[in-house]
């Protein structure tokens, strides 16, 4: 069996190597775009190129977090897209070139607390400098990216392994790592929120705000791995694991991310609303006013109403169309909620009001210019190893029930 899958993995190969250089091609042009917006819009490129990097570091982080939920849960769920994950945690190297020009150009372009000059007149600030100043940041955004890349080359380099070999060892190696490596992430992640985003307002804070945004790296990995699996679901091996139930699993997670988006999202809403505090409720009422609120609202319904009412229907999810329109929908919303986080911090008048609603065209550039790279970098991954992680312990069954169930 082992054979015929790899087999049918290099049959594959060329499917992908044109997806891969569509994606390719698609992240040059934005990349061209980018780089021209560097010198024509300079005051607005760091703004687009944090809101751009924020969506697309989901990817490794969020694969990397649902394949250790996968080790320590199991679940055939997690075994039929084990390889699509993996391969998008292998794009972490990519996103760690990319977070270098907000390290060494873009520190005084996007933070306050990066001036001197404003920090000596802020006794917040000058309270928080010992945390917040650019050695500290570099130096804990480089300690991120170790922690999170030690994670993902132990993982793939023992799933490799379990490839090559019948025993159970490297698979009890990655549920051993798993465990606590899912700790060590909620850790890291929660601070690299607040350097990378939280600090933009340093005043502001919230004791969940990297729980939101943990969320909503796993909902953009659900929703990507979802568009991937169907594109591959009627194509062997694949075919054998990507049953209609299991595309309907996928769906049910994704709505599961949804409802915790939503949840954790109020959460923080109520505590900080009923609270009153000023240097807490500044934070919501400068993105409740000048057209910024009917981004809030519209997050209320697009991101979690109406998926919510599709997804938790059974029969819609069992319809591949539908879930492909909401991986592609929720994507969108993952991008609104997050310029809704972000651009407010730059347009502020004062700590109550700002100048209103703003986007500029190098949000989408550059955004499709790192997603491109990046998406094509994953099928460059993907294509390197057998789509079906071969030997593993807890699920070699499913290797002649899937097949004796296609063939049936």
């Amino acid at each position: 069996m082992n054979e015929l899958i790899i087999q049918q993995s290099e049959a594959l190969k060329p499917y992908l190597e044109s997806l891969q250089k569509r994606f390719l091609w698609v992240g040059l042009l934005g990349l061209a775009a980018t780089v021209a917006g560097y010198f024509v819009a300079h005051d607005q490129f760091f703004q687009s190129y944090l809101l751009a990097f924020a969506f697309w570091i989901s990817l490794p982080l969020g694969s990397l977090l649902i394949l250790m939920i996968h080790q320590v849960g199991g679940g055939t769920w997690g075994f039929s897209i084990r390889r699509f994950l993996e391969a998008g945690t292998r794009t972490l190297p990519m996103m760690f070139v990319f977070a270098l020009p907000i390290l060494f150009l873009g520190i005084h372009e996007l933070y306050e607390w990066s001036h001197l000059e404003v920090v000596a007149e802020d006794a917040l600030l000058s309270y928080k400098q010992p945390y917040l100043n650019d050695t500290s940041f570099i130096q804990r955004t480089f300690i991120y990216f170790v922690i999170w890349g030690l994670f993902v080359f132990l993982l793939n380099k023992w799933s490799h392994q379990q490839d090559q070999t019948q025993q159970t060892y490297p698979t009890n190696r990655t549920q051993k790592l798993s465990g606590p490596g899912i700790v060590v992430f909620f850790l890291t992640m929660t601070l690299a929120t607040i350097d990378w985003i939280m600090s933009l307002e340093p005043h502001w804070f919230s004791s969940i705000f990297g729980v939101i945004h943990i969320v909503g790296q796993a909902l953009i990995t659900w929703a990507f791995m979802t568009l991937v699996a169907v594109s591959l679901s009627d194509k062997e091996p694949m075919k054998r694991l990507l049953t209609n139930s299991r595309l309907r699993d996928l769906g049910t997670f994704m709505l599961a991310t949804v409802m915790l988006w939503a949840y954790t999202s109020f959460s923080q809403l109520l505590i900080i609303w009923s609270g009153n505090l000023p240097e807490e409720i500044t934070w919501y009422i400068t993105r409740l006013e000048g057209g910024w609120e009917y981004i809030g609202y519209g997050l209320i319904l697009f991101h979690f109403a109406i998926p919510f009412v599709f997804l938790i229907s059974s029969t819609l999810k069992a319809k591949t169309k539908v879930l492909v329109t909401f991986a592609i929908w929720l994507l969108i919303a993952r991008f609104f909620d997050l310029l809704w986080q972000t651009r407010p911090s730059f347009t502020k008048v004062d700590v109550y009001h700002s100048t209103g609603f703003t986007m500029h065209w190098l949000d989408i550039a550059i955004t499709i210019g790192i997603g491109g790279l990046l998406i094509s970098f994953f099928f460059a991954q993907l294509k390197n190893r057998p789509l079906i992680a071969l030997n593993d312990p807890r699920f070699s069954e499913l290797y002649t029930e899937d097949d004796e169930h296609h063939h049936g």
